[in-house]
């Protein structure tokens, strides 16, 4: 009997690998081989802000790789993911972008943010007196990151926010080579409210048939709802409807 896929789980702005803490063990009851990250400068890692881009991005995924995984994306991860399986497509079973940004030609992830048909993050986003972070407004992050989680799990979350670098996410990606050959998929989640889920459905309308679903969460469902997320990962990455 075969292996069951592994996972890397790629963190969204300002959090780290701790977002992950209750889809972990989830996974792991599963069956599934699970690692979370920190990419640079966020978390315990400890990169400069100032040295931080999306080439840096990349890399650190694929240091964390040793063999092919499913590559989970939350949120802004949506850029690094991609750049990181165009550039090394055999080490990239499948994508899974969960309620994240799919990059557009030519766009920055700050562009594609600008571009959707609402601006939930308006009034949230205060960039620091250097130039090189922002931070979300932690009041506002509340209602926009964990509207549907459980208390506890908010205020955990809430303690651990962390300044975002700027310059990954104001760099667009190169021209892809590779991507469209990999196996991807899309999650979209109904009641989000950072990014709307109708831009959602626009960025996932060009994925294969089949290969995009729904969760009845907001922002954050490996808080709201990480059983339930543990599960579609699952099926997703092996096929089996029945878990």
């Amino acid at each position: 009997m075969s292996e069951p896929p592994r996972f890397l789980l790629i963190h969204g702005s300002c959090h780290a690998a701790w977002c992950w803490r209750d889809l972990i063990p989830a996974l792991h009851a599963l069956g599934h081989e699970v690692r979370a990250i920190d990419l640079p400068a966020h978390g315990d890692d400890p990169t400069p802000a100032a040295e931080a881009s999306l080439d840096l991005y990349a890399d650190a995924i694929l240091a964390a790789i040793d063999g092919p995984v499913t590559l989970v994306g939350h949120s802004a991860a949506g850029y690094p993911i991609t750049l990181a399986a165009d550039r090394a497509p055999d080490l990239i079973t499948r994508l899974i972008y969960l309620c994240a940004y799919v990059p557009a030609p030519g766009l920055s992830m700050i562009d594609m943010r600008r571009a959707g048909p609402a601006q939930p993050l308006a009034g949230a986003v205060h960039v620091d007196p250097d130039g090189l972070t922002y931070r979300i407004d932690p009041d506002k992050a509340r209602s926009l990151f964990y509207s549907d989680c459980p208390d506890a799990a908010t205020v955990y979350a809430l303690t651990r926010l962390c300044p975002e670098p700027i310059r990954p996410q104001a760099t667009p990606l190169p021209p892809l080579a590779h991507w469209h050959d990999i196996e991807r998929h899309y999650l979209i989640c109904e009641d989000d409210r950072t990014i709307p889920p109708a831009y959602q459905r626009r960025m996932s309308a060009a994925f294969p048939p089949g290969t995009v679903g729904t969760l009845p969460t907001g922002h954050s469902p490996f808080f709201a709802a990480p059983d339930q997320l543990a599960r579609r990962l699952s099926r997703i990455a092996t096929g089996n409807t029945i878990v």
